[in-house]
């Protein structure tokens, strides 16, 4: 049994003894490294951290393993000698003059339009005004009753949007627009800063060559579209005259409304959009040229109104934004009514006491 065990311990010896001998001849396998400048290991779009600070950075701000590593990320600043050119605004159709036809432009005669003149308002005496109450509101001219706004067709007095027939009043000095810091008309605006109020702005634009090389950057004016001032504000007065036991309504200034946004377009509270007035107009003063431009009338042609007619024979749709009956902080109906609908509820109840104090003046 000694020899047994002898022979085989002497076995297990030499087994281990080749296992040893080849365990050290044996090559080991070596674990590859990508070489520094390979897209491998080099920081991805997700925000990794660079492991060569040389490596391109990608358009994202993060290190680029892609692109030769001597090249510099391109700029968006304008290059210093590459020349920059102002090139002169071609103007809005909308707010320029619109040359006249040579011809007569209509199967008839027209002449009364330019010299129509509007009626003049009936006194009131101060004395015989004994119930008065301001009232604002806003047209909205995305309503079906208020198109005619919008009615961007092109005659011999300019374009037919109101907004243009304003601008055009303005720019000829026949009309004085006042600054919408106030609506008590206290600081004119000369027409250069309406103007300037009505534009968009500045870019800068690069111009490339077949290459897709920069040549140079033009300074361009950014041009407001006119269908874009879709609101307008209204500022009047209702008056009860005793001597004629009446209840007029006389409209004071009318403002043009603008959206406010960011640059990028978006609202300056999101899902909110805030509007502004640009300027004022003094509604009376404006009558006389509201008077010599005609209305759109979408069944008639040939029965259209006046400017002035309209807005005297009250042919608008608007909601009623404030007013001075129980107002003391002289507050608008947005600044403490914040559900829509209550404030046109809130409205239609400001409109209900000024028609029930004429009413509730006579006796059946």
């Amino acid at each position: 049994m000694n020899m047994k065990n002898l022979r085989v311990g002497m076995l297990l010896v030499l087994v281990l003894a080749a296992a040893a001998s080849n365990a050290q001849t044996k090559p080991r396998k070596k674990t590859s490294r990508p070489p520094a400048n390979s897209g491998y290991g080099q920081p991805s779009g997700y925000g990794n951290p660079p492991a060569n600070n040389n490596q391109q950075q990608s358009g994202y701000g993060n290190q680029s393993g892609y692109g030769n590593n001597n090249q510099q990320q391109q700029s968006n600043k304008p290059q210093a000698n590459i020349p920059i050119v102002v090139v002169p605004s071609s103007g809005n159709p909308a707010l320029d003059s619109i040359k006249p036809s040579l011809r007569n432009d209509a199967s008839i005669e027209r002449n009364l339009v330019k010299d129509r003149q509007p009626l003049a308002y009936e006194h009131i005496r101060e004395d015989d005004a004994v119930y008065r109450q301001r009232v604002w509101r806003e047209i909205d001219t995305r309503e079906k009753m208020n198109l005619a706004f919008r009615y961007a067709a092109d005659e011999d007095n300019g374009n037919q949007r109101f907004i243009a027939i304003l601008l055009n009043a303005i720019r000829s000095r026949e009309l004085t627009a006042f600054d919408a810091s106030d609506d008590r008309f206290t600081t004119p605006l000369t027409p250069a800063k309406v103007m300037e109020a009505f534009s968009g702005g500045l870019d800068t634009v690069p111009v490339y060559d077949m290459n897709g090389d920069i040549t140079r950057y033009e300074v361009r004016a950014r041009e407001i579209d006119p269908d874009s001032i879709y609101r307008f504000r209204i500022k009047e007065e209702w008056v009860f005259d005793k001597e004629s036991s009446r209840l007029f309504v006389r409209i004071l200034g009318i403002a043009p409304i603008k959206r406010l946004t960011r640059s990028d377009g978006t609202d300056i509270i999101p899902g909110q959009p805030e509007f502004a007035p640009m300027f004022w107009i003094y509604y009376p003063d404006s009558r006389s040229i509201l008077a010599k431009y005609e209305a759109f009338n979408g069944k008639n042609y040939g029965a259209r109104m006046t400017w002035e007619e309209l807005f005297e024979n009250r042919m608008f749709s608007s909601y009623i934004t404030k007013s001075t009956i129980d107002n003391p902080y002289d507050r608008t109906l947005r600044s403490y009514i914040k559900d829509p609908i209550l404030r046109l509820l809130e409205g239609e109840n400001i409109k209900e006491k000024i028609f029930n104090y004429e009413q509730d003046l006579w006796s059946y």
